[in-house]
């Protein structure tokens, strides 16, 4: 999952009562719902922006003749599509691919403005849609949707994925986007009410962006449970799902290719431009830029995390402009609170071992002191990355002040040496545990110079890093059989990037709650992958889902950010504002802090 960009001039108090990856990692999944805080009344919830209009596509410059409409729209991803169900997904790359054919019920435009898809429109709190006491929302959909196969698009599908997803032995990396949920309700053939469990600051919480895209009731009614991972019919339905989006799919290599044609039952059928789109997986973030911006082989290229010097010759070659903007994500190190020795087999990282030396908080502390965040930025990043030491930095209300950033090795020697870690020779030591760790992330050329910096800089300190690449395809799949995945997480620290996906915080800091820790009777994809659990986070938490005014939510998310910083629960090093590239010929495009970088694909033309 990703972040993507800074609010831009919505006001702090209405962006935060919103709804809050390369890339990275699954939402995390939610706590059980707490009971509703005692109080007369709950304050009004904050009025939603108003409705925006799907943007049309940017027009193309002054040519003698337009072009015509039709052929293939090419996409390089240099992670490649596993599943095109996206609440089985875990990563960027399965969500924008089940994008192309699934909907929710609204997304966030490149403004983080709320853009209607399935609904007709945003629900405020002036059109009834928000109830004032925060305890519901109600949704109008467009009337005469269809699915591509041709049946009609009804509120039961909504109440189905709720359905799917809150049952937890189907095992959705999107569980949190629904648990809030008490009941959801037809109110007529188009209208919707969805009841929160609790009065919510977030209405937006449920159906909005990538992780809330509605599956087809007739498609995946038998799927609910544990059949969602075994059925044979319901892997079939994971790797073609029907939907209602612009196109359909034509067909499905997973970890490859996957190809999509027009779906005639389209509201908007006739204003599709593309006849075919291509989603081609694999290769890397190098090869993909001199896809889209030297050879023009391709339209558009996710994704181009290169080194600022491979990066700026290729972008200077003239054929691609550059889609960027905001924040891309938070690139950070999870500290792995539970032993990843392999000798432990089945109890593998499972929470209850506990990691030999990284629950020491003097060393964590000390790891977190001796890597060189400038350095990476200036080095591997340039303008595509600063350096922070926040989890949160989008929006900017909940960007803490308090966190610190400097290099001091003097300070992170001096804390080993007092917490008894002793050097013996060039790695320390203490009652028979050496300081020698593993850093795994994927193969990337800007990210293994990431982890040769980072080993260069924990040299200094006698703790020894060894380095392991994974391809992408495989650190970012859901597989619980897999053992390179990162939800795994079969390492002692491991690097990738991911953020909110909405500008409320509420359901990304859920995932550093002790309920929602990975271990294999949840299948790994509770979105807690490091294992921290810590009673005065879970306190806070439990405080920010009480809390209605977004001022007070704010600060609260501040100190939670603060704890895990404190606590180096994880390091967080760069916040990137990685581009995309696409050809200069193409039209539609955007950057996106807190949805898919291809969220209205619908438009994109020549």
């Amino acid at each position: 999952m990703k972040t993507k960009v800074l609010p831009t001039s919505i006001a702090v108090l209405v962006l935060f009562a919103l709804v809050l990856g390369a890339c990275a990692a699954p939402a995390p999944a939610a706590a059980p719902a707490a009971a509703a805080p005692e109080a007369t009344a709950a304050p009004a919830a904050t009025e939603a922006p108003a409705p925006t209009a799907v943007p049309a596509a940017t027009e193309a410059p002054a040519a003698t003749e337009a072009p015509a409409a039709g052929g293939k729209l090419k996409i390089l991803y240099w992670q490649a599509v596993t599943t095109l169900n996206p609440h089985l997904g875990t990563g960027t790359k399965d969500f924008d691919g089940a994008t192309v054919i699934l909907e929710p019920l609204a997304r966030r435009n490149e403004l983080d403005e709320l853009v209607p898809y399935l609904a007709a429109e945003i629900p405020s709190v002036a059109n009834g849609g928000i109830a004032a006491d925060g305890t519901s929302v109600t949704w109008k959909l467009r009337p005469g949707l269809k699915w591509s196969d041709g049946s009609d698009f009804t509120i039961d599908d909504i109440i189905f994925t709720w359905d799917y997803c809150k049952d937890e032995a189907t095992a959705c990396t999107t569980l949190s986007n629904f648990q809030p949920i008490k009941a959801i309700d037809a109110v007529d053939a188009t209208t919707v009410k969805i009841t929160w469990t609790e009065p919510r600051a977030d209405p937006f919480i449920s159906f909005v962006g990538s992780q809330g895209m509605v599956l087809q009731k007739k498609q995946y009614g038998a799927c609910i449970g544990g059949a969602a991972l075994t059925d044979a019919a319901c892997q079939a339905a994971n790797i073609a799902p029907i939907g209602t989006n612009a196109y359909k799919l034509k067909d499905f290599k997973p970890g490859d290719v996957v190809l999509y044609d027009r779906n005639p039952n389209f509201r908007d059928a006739d204003k599709v431009f593309f006849d075919e789109v291509e989603i081609k997986g694999g290769g890397d973030a190098t090869s993909a830029a001199r896809a889209v911006c030297e050879t023009g082989e391709v339209d558009f290229s996710w994704n181009l995390q290169i080194p600022k010097a491979v990066l700026e010759p290729i972008l200077a070659a003239g054929k691609c402009d550059s889609v960027a903007g905001g924040s891309f994500g938070v690139e950070r190190v999870v500290v792995n609170f539970a032993n990843p020795d392999p000798a432990l087999g089945a109890k593998r990282s499972e929470p209850d071992q506990k990691h030999p030396f990284l629950v020491d908080l003097a060393v964590r502390k000390a790891i977190n002191l001796a890597i060189d965040r400038q350095a990476i930025a200036d080095q591997m990043y340039g303008p595509t990355g600063e350096p922070t030491c926040n989890v949160l930095v989008v929006p900017a209300a909940v960007n803490s002040p308090n966190t610190k950033c400097a290099r001091d090795v003097d300070a992170a020697n001096k804390l080993l040496d007092a917490a008894g870690w002793e050097m013996n020779g060039s790695v320390r030591e203490k009652g028979g545990v050496k300081l020698i760790t593993s850093l795994v992330t994927t193969i990337n050329t800007l990210r293994q110079g990431e982890q040769a910096i980072i080993k260069s800089n924990l040299a200094e300190i006698g703790v020894q890093v060894t380095l392991k690449a994974i391809d992408a395809g495989v650190y970012f799949s859901g597989d619980p059989a897999n053992p390179d995945t990162l939800n795994k997480f079969y390492s002692d620290l491991q690097m990738y990037t991911n953020g909110p996906d909405g500008t409320d915080p509420q359901a990304y800091l859920q995932g550093w709650t002790c309920a929602e820790v990975n271990s294999s009777a949840n299948q790994w994809n509770k979105g807690n992958d490091g294992r921290y659990c810590s009673k005065d986070y879970d306190a806070l938490y439990a405080k920010l889902k009480a809390e209605m005014d977004p001022v007070k939510r704010a600060e609260i998310a501040i100190q939670m950010n603060d704890v895990l910083s404190n606590d180096v629960a994880l390091i967080p090093l760069i916040n990137r504002r990685t581009p995309n590239g696409k050809l200069k010929t193409l039209m539609g495009p955007t950057y996106n802090t807190f949805d898919s970088s291809i969220w209205n694909i619908a438009v994109w033309s020549r």
